[in-house]
Order: structure tokens, then C-alpha cells, then sequence
């Protein structure tokens, strides 16, 4: 039936009306299978075709074997656990941000200090080089020679030749024997440093300044000047006149087999370094250059930071060789010495030191170099963790409950002693 109708649409309307036919049937045969199916689902679905449940027998019961878990228990634990411990931390945490605060404070104050009254005209204007000139003039009227006789070392084509300058101070020149090049430490006294340039015949291409003081950096503009080729080098923290050459933490300055190593020590100033020479290179000692951060059996006053601070910059020393060399800014070895045994006066490694400077300051000579070794057993600045020298300055019962905290407070301890024995 439906060709013969086909058929019919092609010869009366055409192919498009016979297109159109066919999927009218075609949807009319699809929707007929459609109701058949749903027919024969719904004859399988009669209640007469289910079968019924097999009953459970009457006395039997359904028993659970565990009991199901509270699953609020682990909520409970973590809470008894967690609380207790969340005040606790809490508590050692405000206890911490506290201590932090009261160093800020200090060293707010500290600095404070070091922006007023005489040290801050000393550092910060003019005057301070003016009062440097003068203590030049005075110390070059009194000491034409120099303060102190010095004796150079010599390491295998390295020299150390240290330079009395003002009236306590010392500069120093390192120098590479055979590449005839020198390295100046300090040059406080322009004229000095460059007499002994000139007598040792050789270039001077490097200073490296410690720190900002006048007594340390006087001489850099009137070297420089001199010697075109002369870098200065320091820390830009420090406002070193003429610096041409920062130096950071670890760097390194190489001038021929010389090899110096910058260490940041703040503490005596904000960006103050001292310079390490590596004795590797020649097979020799190392020598440290020390500033006025360590001297022999004394350390730099603290102006612009905490005792905190200074602390770690000494224990930074502490960290090299024994037989590291000491060479010191300052000659002020029999009165730190002295010092040293008001605090130990039972120090034997003191007693014998001090007799050796006391017979070299009869005549004129100098105490440096000394040794790091050395100064572990007699300088009480580098002792702050023998329990001796703590009873001696700081008696009490029991330990404090910061060890650092409690060096700290025994260096400031000690700092203050020293002023005060100073101006005795």
C-alpha cells in the first residue's frame, strides 16, 4: 500500500511530496514498535506475573555484631589536644614578639644616642674632621716618628708592615712582594701611609676602609687623589668618604696573590667590616684586620647597635683559625689588659701577657700582632661563655633561661665596667 502510494506521489506532485511521504510513514512506523514495547513491558509488570517474597521466619532477629563509631569522637580529641596547645603557642609566641620588641627599642635608642651630642657632631658634621685635623697635627708634633716601633711580618712574598699613626692608632699595608702592589688599611694619616709607599717601592691600588670614623678614613681623599688607580673599598652603610668600591658580607678583593675576605661586623658602627687576608695563597697565616671591633684582650665600644649585635659580630671572630693573626686598630693593650684582670684577676694567660706588653711598652714597641688563639684565653669580651667569668661579672643562682641572651647582657655588663675603669 504504501509503494502503490509512493508511486502515486511521484507521477502527480514529484520527488519532493514523495520525499515527504516517506518519512511520514516512516515516523508512523517507529511510533507503532514504540507502543509495542511499552505493551508488552506493561504485561510483564501485572501483578499476576510477581512473585512474592519468601517471609522471614518470626523468631528470628537482626543483631549488629560491632557498634557503629561516634564520628564526632576524632572532633572531640583534636579539640583536647589542640586548645591546650593553640594557648601555649600563643603564649611563647607573644612572649618571643615581646623580646623582639624591647631589642627594637634598644637599638632605637641606641641610635638615638648615636644621632646626639658628641658623637653624632663628631660622625655627622664637620667638626669631626676638624677635631681630626687637629688630633693629625698634634699626634704628627708629638710622635714624628710614630707612637709605637713596629715590626712587619714577612709570608712568602707577603708583607705585613704596620704604620703608628695619631696617637694610638695603627693603619696597615699588605703587600705582594713579588707584583711589588699594596693593599692600605685604614689610612688614617695620608702622610705616613704614603712615606712608607714610597719606602717600600711600591702601587698602591686598593684601601679598605673598616668603618666611617675620621681616625680610620681621614686619609682616603688625599690618597686617592694621589694614586689614580687606587679603589677605595668599605661598607655603603657606613658613609666611608670617597668610597668608590662597596663591599657586603663575604666579598672578596683580589690584588695579585692577595686574597681579602670583608666580614660584616656591625655593632661599633652600623656598617662596619673587618678584612680578612687568606693565608692559603702563600702558606701562611691568615691575619685579620680587626678595625675597632676586637682589640688585644678589649672590643669596640657599641655605638651604634645593640649588645645583641655585637655579640654576634665578635662570635663571627670566634669562628676563625687559632692561629689566625690579630692586627688591631688601636694600641690600647696594657689598659685592656688591665682591665681584664679587675674581671679574672686569676687569669694566668693574662698575667703572663700582660707582662710581655708591659716590657714592650717600657720600650716604645708595639704589642701587634696577637693571635686569635690568644685572645680566647685572656680577653674577657671573647669569654662571655666561660662560666667563670660569668660568676666574676654577673653572680647569681642559676643560668638564665636565654644562654644568648644572657652573653648579651654580660658584654653590655662588661662594656660598661671597661668605660667606667677607663675614666678612673
Amino acid at each position: 500500500m504504501a509503494a502503490v502510494v509512493a508511486a502515486t506521489a511521484l507521477k502527480g506532485r514529484g520527488a519532493r511530496n514523495a520525499r515527504v511521504l516517506r518519512g511520514i510513514l516512516a515516523g508512523a512506523t517507529a511510533n507503532k514498535a514504540a507502543q509495542s514495547r511499552t505493551r508488552a513491558l506493561q504485561s510483564h509488570s501485572s501483578p499476576e506475573c510477581k512473585e512474592e517474597p519468601e517471609p522471614l521466619p518470626p523468631e528470628l532477629e537482626y543483631i549488629p555484631r560491632k557498634k557503629a563509631k561516634n564520628p564526632m569522637k576524632a572532633v572531640g580529641v583534636a579539640w583536647a589536644i589542640g586548645f591546650p596547645c593553640g594557648i601555649l603557642l600563643f603564649i611563647l609566641t607573644k612572649r618571643e614578639v615581646d623580646k623582639n620588641r624591647l631589642k627594637q627599642m634598644k637599638a632605637r635608642q641606641n641610635m638615638r644616642a648615636a644621632n646626639t651630642g658628641e658623637y653624632s657632631l663628631y660622625t655627622r658634621t664637620w667638626l669631626g674632621y676638624l677635631f681630626y685635623r687637629q688630633q693629625l697635627r698634634r699626634a704628627r708634633s708629638r710622635y714624628p716618628k710614630g707612637h709605637s716601633r713596629t715590626q712587619p711580618r714577612l709570608f712568602n712574598g707577603v708583607k705585613v708592615l704596620p704604620i703608628p699613626v695619631l696617637s694610638d692608632n695603627y693603619s696597615y699595608l699588605i703587600i705582594d712582594t713579588q707584583a711589588r702592589l699594596a693593599v692600605a688599611v685604614d689610612p688614617s694619616d695620608p702622610q705616613a701611609v704614603q712615606a712608607s709607599i714610597e719606602k717600600e717601592g711600591v702601587t698602591l691600588v686598593a684601601i679598605l676602609c673598616t668603618h666611617k670614623h675620621w681616625d680610620h678614613s681621614g686619609g682616603n681623599r688625599d690618597l686617592s687623589r694621589r694614586h689614580q688607580d687606587c679603589r677605595v673599598y668599605g661598607s655603603p652603610q657606613d658613609g666611608i668618604p670617597y668610597l668608590t668600591h662597596p663591599l657586603c658580607h663575604q666579598d672578596v678583593v683580589s690584588v695579585g696573590r692577595l686574597q681579602i675576605r670583608a666580614l660584616a661586623t656591625p655593632g661599633h658602627t652600623q656598617g662596619h667590616l673587618v678584612y680578612l687576608l687568606d693565608g692559603e695563597p702563600y702558606k701562611g697565616p691568615s691575619c685579620l684586620f680587626s678595625g675597632d671591633l676586637l682589640f688585644l684582650s678589649g672590643c669596640g665600644r657599641t655605638f651604634e647597635g645593640t649588645a645583641e649585635t655585637m655579640l654576634s659580630s665578635l662570635d663571627t671572630v670566634l669562628g676563625l683559625e687559632d692561629d689566625t693573626l690579630l692586627w688591631p686598630g688601636h694600641e690600647y693593650a696594657e689598659e685592656n689588659l688591665g682591665f681584664a684582670g679587675v674581671v679574672e684577676p686569676e687569669n694566668l694567660a693574662r698575667e703572663r701577657k700582660m707582662q710581655w706588653v708591659q716590657r714592650q711598652r717600657m720600650e716604645r714597641k708595639s704589642t701587634c700582632p696577637s693571635t686569635l688563639g690568644e685572645e680566647r684565653s685572656y680577653n674577657p669580651f671573647l669569654r662571655t661563655h666561660c662560666p667563670e667569668l660569668q660568676e666574676a661579672v654577673r653572680p647569681g643562682p642559676g643560668p638564665a633561661e636565654d644562654a644568648g641572651c644572657s652573653r648579651a647582657e654580660l658584654l653590655e655588663k662588661l662594656r660598661r665596667l671597661k668605660d667606667l675603669h677607663k675614666s678612673k
